[in-house]
């Protein structure tokens, strides 16, 4: 029991009042008032952050479900290759393609695949020493090394079998793989490097002494290497885009034309086969009727937040600025690059704002921007600088932005921060709570203590008077 609590218990003994309950009584009343206003200031915080969370959450993913649409969705123009055998075809990240090409693969870029002479098994032990691989062009009898592929050795291990050798190539991860192959001849090394006629490479071998036997898996065709342990030569890529010879060092190009890369999968030589873009025209009715929807929620959440009648966020600037954004949305110029008379607004795509600031979909203007210019209405629906889904990353991101006092984040990060001191006050009042009821305890104690001396000394004085009584009768 500590000495609060010895005083506690022995309190009332001389008086009889309750002492304990009065002492916390007399400092619940002390803070009560302060306490509840706390209180009643850290639920306000609490609704503001918690709404205004919610709003820019709402924008943002507003903002990445459109994002998906137009760069992977119904929304997003994408290349298709008629002939699916030759190629398939992609857009590079940002970029949009229009249009159509004639794609003809004459060849289709290789490896190049070298064999070692055979061994009885796997496990026979090679040798010990380093294998050194150089890269460049082979052809026929000769080979070019390309200097500016640094070399590659690897360090091969005293007692190193062909399969030891093979897990110390691809340890490496130089760009050149090695398996054994179980062949009719027996077990036989095979390395393969990279695409590319640039990614031939020839082997050299050192041995260690007394350990030799490396020597039998160097290939170098300039210096008599065996022109059968050649499997394939490397190659680049050769094909015709519209007619104009390419090459890629890969399958995979890379961007060739805008809005589009090649993945090489086939050869159509002398039967050129046509590359064309999706368009996003037939989704974006639903598109903007989704968008409508999608804005209503979030401008309805916004109209109740700013409520000046009791709305939590009433006086948040980040609101404030929110409800200017979207009073402005529909007239914003978001495609400044377009020529006078194709669509460069929300509202040419039908956007409208009612007064109360809900939004509404104008189906008749929106129809005949599409039949007017479809492709100007396409164009406002790419992952680029400028269009639809641009606008709302950069309202999503403008209100998720901390550091700035005016918008949505800055408002949170203000109110966050207000509570963290609330807290602290809390704390600090609730100390200061304890600390006065230990006083008053204490001080409780004292004061009837002395009560309980006053009665005995009463006590004892009537004792005696009753005896002098007594005597007297």
């Amino acid at each position: 029991m500590t000495q609060t609590s010895s005083i506690a218990f022995a309190l009332g003994g001389g008086s009889g009042v309750d002492m304990v309950a009065l002492a916390n009584n007399l400092a619940d009343a002390q803070f009560q008032l302060r306490a509840d206003r706390l209180a009643a200031q850290g639920d306000v915080l609490e609704r503001q952050i918690s709404t205004a969370s919610s709003l820019k959450s709402s924008l943002s993913l507003l903002a990445g479900a459109l994002g998906d649409r137009v760069r992977t969705g119904d929304l997003a123009v994408t290349p298709t290759v008629a002939n699916a055998s030759v190629a398939t075809a992609s857009s590079p990240a940002g970029a949009t393609g229009s249009g159509t090409y004639s794609l003809e693969v004459l060849s289709l870029a290789k490896t190049q695949t070298l064999a070692s002479p055979a061994f009885a098994a796997s496990t026979d032990v090679v040798g010990a020493g380093s294998l050194t691989f150089r890269f460049g062009q082979t052809s026929g009898s000769a080979f070019t090394e390309d200097t500016s592929h640094a070399a590659v050795t690897v360090d091969i291990a005293s007692g190193s079998t062909l399969a030891d050798i093979a897990n110390a190539i691809n340890a490496k991860k130089a760009g050149v793989t090695a398996y054994v192959a179980q062949t009719s001849q027996g077990a036989q090394l095979v390395l393969k490097g990279p695409e590319g006629a640039q990614n031939g490479f020839i082997v050299e071998a050192a041995e260690t002494a007394g350990e030799e036997g490396l020597a039998a898996l160097a290939w170098n065709p300039s210096a008599g290497g065996d022109p059968a342990r050649l499997l394939a030569a490397s190659a680049d890529a050769q094909f015709k885009l519209d007619g104009l010879a390419m090459s890629s060092a890969s399958n995979t190009t890379g961007a060739i034309a805008p809005g589009l890369s090649l993945k090489l999968t086939g050869t159509n030589a002398g039967a050129p086969t046509t590359i064309g873009f999706s368009s996003p025209v037939a989704n974006i009715t639903t598109a903007m009727q989704d968008l409508a929807g999608a804005l209503n929620e979030i401008a309805g959440e916004l109209r109740t937040a700013t409520d000046p009648m009791g709305g939590d966020l009433a006086r948040d600037p980040g609101a404030r600025a929110l409800k200017r954004t979207f009073s402005e949305l529909a007239g914003q110029v978001i495609m400044p690059n377009a020529a006078e008379g194709t669509p460069r607004t929300l509202a040419d795509l039908g956007l409208a704002t009612e007064r109360d600031g809900s939004f509404r979909l104008d189906t008749v203007r929106l129809k005949a921007a599409l039949e007017a210019d479809p492709a100007g209405a396409a164009a406002m629906f790419t992952a680029g600088l400028y269009g639809v889904y641009a606008t709302f990353d950069k309202v999503s991101r403008a209100a998720s932005v901390t550091g700035d006092p005016g918008s949505l984040g800055g408002s949170i990060a203000r109110y966050q921060k207000q509570s963290i001191q609330l807290d602290k006050a809390e704390a600090k009042l609730t100390e200061q709570q304890e600390r006065l009821r230990a006083t008053l305890v204490s001080r409780f104690a004292a004061a009837d203590t002395r009560i309980s001396a006053s009665k005995s000394t009463l006590s004892f004085l009537q004792s005696q008077i009753d005896a002098w009584n007594s005597q007297r009768d």
